[in-house]
């Protein structure tokens, strides 16, 4: 019991730590809205995996150095969890929407598997605090807990990059994930009951292959930035692990310097905020995903015999960028920006 009652804080403190659910007035959303929302995230990686399946065969996948069959058994696990929750919720259980994913082969497939997994494990991970029924958060811990195996293994052996950013996984708000996610959703059933969540504006990120390190300076620009700027200070908050790091961020020049510190998977936001907690009501824009930070990868070929060529020790970006260029992978734009934003994430995935 007292163990219980530790894990609950430590969500607690790891959700508020980032952007958490905004406003105070606002009902924190029920049980089933949250199931409902892995159910949202768990119908896309079913449909990610088995469309990339159908489409690429066993010679596709060897003549990329790609284990397919272990690819089969990541999507038979999502095919599970959909299962699972869906009998769960009964008739108040989301339907699968209609998607589109920007792959054009098994690699640029294993590299946005790479990018959903580690998706997946946030938003599991920050959605944990909300879930009252102590039943359903276990379920939800067991899901958590395969997911990251998916990510540690997609990451490693399939991409040459190190299984882990460091000794704590960073969790995501709602938004923040529902940004990342919308632009693979192309439309959904009208019968679908409404998720608590909404899309921030896109945070565009431009800055070439080896920019993307502590100490180095990229181009960021959202939507009324100069706007927000007149009011004051603006700022970047990068979520790794439990800890929120703040550069400012000059709106003259629309860059912002990385801050030190910082390794493998790191997601950041534009915000008001200097320093606590990033919320839903100062999130300005984003998230985008700085992978690879700092050239924390490079982990070799592992099982399945991946000895496929290993990336650059420079970060990419995948990010909220509707309009992104030089390696800004776009996945967090309203609807209305998916086709430029999966043409920005087709460029980016070409390591």
């Amino acid at each position: 019991m007292k163990l219980q009652t530790v894990l609950s804080s430590l969500c607690l403190l790891a959700l508020s730590a980032h952007a958490a659910p905004s406003k105070r007035s606002d009902p924190p959303p029920t049980d089933i809205q949250i199931l409902n929302y892995a159910l949202t995230l768990e119908h896309l990686e079913n449909a990610f995996y088995s469309g990339a399946l159908a489409k690429f065969d066993d010679a596709a996948f060897s003549k990329a150095n790609l284990n397919r069959a272990l690819f089969e058994q990541i999507a038979s696990h999502e095919a599970a969890h959909v299962k699972f929750l869906t009998t769960a919720l009964g008739d108040q259980a989301t339907k699968p929407c209609n998607y589109s994913f920007p792959y054009t082969d098994p690699t640029s497939f294993s590299a946005l598997s790479a990018v959903l997994e580690g998706v997946g494990v946030s938003a599991y991970l920050g959605a944990a605090a909300l879930i009252q029924n102590k039943d359903y958060l276990t379920a939800a811990g067991a899901i958590l807990t395969t997911e990251s195996r998916h990510a540690a293994w997609v990451s490693s052996s399939e991409n040459n990059n190190l299984p882990w950013s460091g000794p704590f996984d960073t969790p995501l708000g709602l938004n923040d994930v529902y940004s990342l996610a919308a632009p693979f959703i192309t439309s959904c059933p009208s019968t679908n009951p409404a998720l608590p969540v909404k899309a921030f504006p896109a945070l565009n990120v431009t800055g070439g292959a080896g920019s993307i390190n502590p100490g180095s300076t990229i181009s960021v620009t959202f939507a009324n930035a100069t706007t927000a700027a007149g009011s004051g200070q603006l700022f970047l908050a990068f979520f790794s692990g439990l800890s929120t790091t703040f550069a400012p961020y000059d709106a003259s020049k629309n860059t912002v310097t990385v801050p030190a510190g910082l390794a493998g998977t790191v997601y950041a936001v534009a915000t008001s905020v200097s320093n606590g907690t990033v919320t839903d009501d100062n999130t300005l824009a984003g998230p985008i995903i700085l992978s690879n930070v700092g050239g924390s990868g490079n982990a070799g070929g592992g099982a399945g015999g991946s000895g496929h060529s290993s990336p650059s020790n420079s970060a990419s970006t995948t990010g909220s960028a509707s309009n992104s260029t030089n390696g800004a992978l776009g996945m967090g734009a309203p609807l209305t920006g998916v086709a430029v934003s999966l043409a920005g994430l087709l460029a980016a995935l070409a390591f």
